[in-house]
């Protein structure tokens, strides 16, 4: 995947040679990892990874109209959860990763795909991404600037449960 920012230690890093290969409809490439839609997930794995005796060796793509409570057997088993972002004005994927991180508590990687933006980046950061795949027609170098807008925080978050009134000392 091109244009990746991931999160390492809280510190933005350019991808330069990520492994994954985000599948929608296309035909896959059998060499690569893949990130698949739910349906396609499923329907890959064998008995012991759906029975979350073994780790899948393929991520899963949530898309908007997925429910994250769904993915409750596997949470155990999955190596990358993608979150769908078909435009810039769908703020669905916002939700499904706060649920994902919150009150599900997934801990690996959380990545942002689709239309995403530099302008989001921040607020997507707090809803507990730490994987950006910026849209291809946009500089990466660019966007990983967008991490940086916001100092202070007065709400929760999933990275900051604490509002600022409750971290004074």
């Amino acid at each position: 995947m091109k244009n990746l920012i991931n999160l390492v230690d809280g510190t933005a890093q350019i991808v330069h040679d990520d492994p994954w290969q985000l599948v929608r409809d296309e035909a896959p490439d059998q060499q690569a990892s893949l990130i698949l839609p739910l349906r396609q997930w499923k329907g890959r794995q064998d008995i012991d990874v759906l029975g979350g005796h073994r780790m899948s060796e393929d991520g899963m793509l949530l898309q908007p109209d997925d429910d994250p409570e769904e993915l409750l057997p596997w949470l155990g088993i999955l190596p990358l959860i993608a979150v769908e972002f078909p435009t810039f004005r769908d703020g669905r994927g916002y939700s499904q990763a706060y649920l994902l991180r919150v009150r599900l508590g997934w801990r690996g990687e959380l990545r942002a795909v689709g239309d995403v933006l530099r302008d989001q980046l921040a607020h997507m950061r707090q809803c507990g991404f730490d994987a950006f795949a910026v849209r291809e027609d946009k500089s990466v170098e660019d966007a990983i600037k967008g991490l940086a807008g916001m100092s202070v925080l007065y709400g929760r978050s999933a990275i900051e449960p604490r509002p600022l009134f409750r971290r004074r000392s």
